[in-house]
């Protein structure tokens, strides 16, 4: 690849939105708008308008007919490509990671990634019975973003992050010796080391500096949602951000004027993703794609001076930081995480993508960006740095590292929805309302002959329901009689 080709990011924007009249709410194609033209800006002006490639990040907050055409049509500009993603936390670092491939082969010169959600003045609204007066949405076709889940999970309730993530922490805990007590106290020093960056934030939606206490501890303010969280400790998506991220060949930065102290280079990168369906992987303690990545990722550089790990739910975070091999200390982010900075559905990564590159800009060095989404599904890893990649160092084309991800998988075992006997406790959880009460729990067990089925713990067995929220001594491994109920779903006690 050429010096001229080299892949680097010349500009960033972001807008934050906290109306006091919602006629004057922002919506997400005004965000993104808002966003592109302060990155521009950035970058010295003039730069929006040679923008040859556009990756406009999936949002849910607002319908639109045509997302990244209604976005180019506000901004005067006719990219060659523009292209509205599909659901992923992890796409804002794959479409950066695509931009410099596009631009180390020489297939355009200007790229930008933006998102945006306003999904706080939506909810304002609809709270307060009013219309906001923003673009008209087209029809309902039906065929809106979709998660693969299985319809016992719909009907159990684990088909959201907030209830499928505890899976992963439960299990991950119990793997590494963990008490349920101890794993949560990990969590809260975790979480409050976000918040600290985040109450340093100018963009930042929460900006509380929350002790590891009041973080795990329920409270009215912090009720209970699944187990082991509580609300302080899951994603924020009642938020209105927007983020956008220009990136350009070295040789039209530096036509452009822009000075080499504010040029981040993008080494390379590396994705893997597990199964779409959760309850068709073989284990639930961590990911091998996850590992796949953050190994490929950690091997370009000897250590990195600024770390984002993806922090929609703690178990994210506390996964890969084993892999990395990180101290417990460690400063994971540049951002202030999911929960404190916000998380705008899918584009949180491109703010920590603005936050990162201006970290590297004013103290150097290198940097990581990961991200994941859909349920522990989809992996991306990207390394960014204040100069150029060593020679010899990774390739653009080589982003992948499925392979190796799926060399290391254990058998899958077969799901069944109709069993009996006893069974094994794999992983769980347990679902509150939101008044804190125990609604149900729901069990991932093995069945005598090693199959995996997904059950019911009724929230009138107290008994089960405390050893499953027992904080010194996790439940997991121990055995109980699998029937199906009056309803024919699968329940499971002990």
């Amino acid at each position: 690849m050429s010096l001229d080709r080299t892949p680097v990011i010349v500009g960033v924007g972001e807008a934050l939105d906290r109306p006091t009249d919602l006629s004057r709410a922002l919506e997400p194609l005004a965000l993104m708008e808002a966003a592109l033209r302060e990155a521009d800006a950035d970058a010295g002006g003039g730069v929006l308008a040679r923008i040859a490639s556009l990756d406009v990040v999936n949002q849910l907050s607002w319908r639109y007919a045509d997302t990244a055409g209604q976005l180019c049509a506000r901004l005067g500009i006719a990219p060659a490509r523009a292209v509205y993603g599909p659901v992923g936390g992890e796409s804002p670092v794959r479409y950066l990671h695509e931009a410099a491939i596009r631009i180390a082969r020489g297939e355009a010169e200007v790229c930008a990634v933006v998102g945006a959600e306003a999904q706080w003045s939506v909810d304002k609204a609809r709270a307060a019975g009013v219309d906001l007066p923003w673009t008209p949405k087209p029809p309902a076709t039906g065929g809106g973003p979709r998660i693969e889940v299985h319809p016992l999970a719909l009907k159990l309730g684990v088909f959201l992050p907030v209830s499928v993530y505890p899976f992963y922490e439960n299990a991950a805990a119990h793997h590494w010796g963990q008490t349920p007590r101890e794993a949560l106290a990990e969590s809260g020093a975790l979480w409050s080391a976000y918040a600290a960056v985040a109450a340093r934030q100018p963009n930042a939606w929460i900006k509380t500096a929350f002790t590891p206490d009041q973080i795990t501890t329920p409270r009215p303010d912090n009720r209970p949602i699944a187990w082991p969280y509580t609300k302080l400790m899951v994603a924020n998506m009642q938020v209105n951000q927007g983020a956008a991220v220009i990136v350009t060949s070295l040789a039209a930065a530096r036509a452009a004027g822009v000075p080499d102290e504010r040029l981040v280079f993008i080494w390379g990168g590396a994705a893997a993703n597990e199964p779409t369906d959760y309850l068709r992987r073989d284990h639930y303690h961590g990911s091998v794609a996850q590992d796949a990545v953050l190994e490929a990722v950690g091997g370009m550089v000897e250590s990195f001076d600024a770390l984002e790990l993806y922090s929609c739910f703690p178990c994210v975070p506390k996964m890969a930081r084993r892999t990395l091999g990180l101290a417990a200390d460690v400063t994971p982010t540049v951002t202030g995480g999911l929960t404190f900075f916000g998380a705008p559905m899918n584009d949180y990564m491109t703010h920590a993508a603005v936050a990162m590159i201006r970290r590297l800009r004013d103290g150097g060095g290198t940097g990581l960006l990961y991200g994941q989404g859909e349920f522990v599904t989809k992996h991306h890893g990207l390394v960014l740095a204040d100069r150029p990649a060593p020679e010899g160092g990774s390739t653009f084309e080589d982003v992948s590292v499925q392979a190796t991800a799926d060399t290391r998988r254990g058998l899958v075992p077969a799901f069944v929805e109709d069993a009996t006997g006893q069974a094994v406790l794999e992983t769980h959880t347990v679902l509150y309302d939101r008044d804190g009460a125990p609604t149900h729990g729901v069990a991932i067990v093995r069945t005598s002959d090693g199959s995996r089925a997904l059950a019911r713990v009724p929230a009138d067995d107290a008994d089960t329901v405390a050893a499953l929220t027992d904080p010194e001594a996790f439940a997991i491994g121990r055995v109980g009689p699998l029937r199906a109920g009056a309803d024919g779903v699968l329940d499971w006690r002990l």
